[in-house]
């Protein structure tokens, strides 16, 4: 058994707080069995090929210009239970570095079934813009534990647009610290703030203002997580609040498991 004695099994049927708790012991029972065993390994360098490509772009100013390409299909999400396999059998084969790499997959396949189970919870609908389900995304890393990003936009079909993205967003992570740490000095043109401090269904907030950027409003849910919403050509922030309201937080913080 993996770190003693640790299976995971999802069901067809887990809610979004069963997947939460499924990660949370993952994570928990991989780092306990694996930690002292692999001192001695070389860690892989998710940055490395990043690297070599870099250098590999500054190796000559002739190369030729791609035109062209089949690109990349998409691939399905990890299977929970067929990583959980693996990794099963490269620990008990003392395969340490090829079972952490299942059970990140493991944990990659269980953020995706709770983003994708969020995503069903959303309006279809808000303040006169339909859902886009074509641009819908979530995204998951096999490199750390926390790093999940659910995305939908709604939009006019003309020229208003918000985008709604729930998760780890490290663009306004430091503006949410900064201002709730007191921190933080707010800017303003002498007669209107760029950015102010609400609520959103009891819920502290961040509202900012941007001339080319629109209106974003920033909630924080749980310790690492945050709903953001990018508000494009809405006429004042009241409509910003309007559409925010239409979500409800109680909803995206069950599904996630936060309290």
């Amino acid at each position: 058994m993996l770190a003693g004695g640790f299976i995971l099994a999802v069901p067809a049927t887990s809610n979004g707080q069963l997947l939460k708790k499924l990660k949370e012991k993952a994570n928990s029972a991989v780092n306990k069995a694996i930690e002292g065993k692999t001192g001695n390994e070389t860690q892989e360098n998710p940055n490395s090929s990043s690297s070599s490509s870099e250098s590999a772009s500054q190796s000559g100013s002739n190369r030729p210009v791609n035109k062209g390409g089949a690109g990349l299909k998409n691939t399905a999400p990890p299977d929970v239970n067929a990583a959980m396999d693996d990794a099963t059998k490269s620990f008990t084969a003392s395969s340490y570095s090829d079972a952490r790499y299942s059970v990140q997959q493991a944990l990659m396949g269980i953020e995706i079934q709770l983003g994708h189970e969020l995503l069903k919870t959303l309006p279809d609908n808000v303040d006169g813009m339909d859902k886009d389900t074509t641009q819908d995304k979530v995204v998951s890393t096999q490199w750390g534990w926390n790093n999940m990003t659910i995305q939908r936009v709604y939009s006019d079909k003309k020229d208003k647009q918000c985008t709604i993205t729930i998760g780890n967003n490290l663009l306004y992570s430091g503006l949410v610290n900064a201002y709730f740490g007191n921190a933080y000095a707010v800017e303003s043109n002498g007669k209107d703030q760029n950015v102010k401090q609400v609520k959103v269904q009891g819920n502290k907030a961040i509202i900012s203002y941007d001339e080319s950027k629109g209106y974003t409003l920033i909630v924080p849910v749980g310790q690492s997580s945050m709903v953001v919403w990018e508000c494009i050509n809405f006429a004042n922030e009241d409509e910003v609040m309007n559409t925010a309201n239409a979500f409800s937080i109680d909803n995206i913080k069950k599904t996630l498991g936060e309290k």
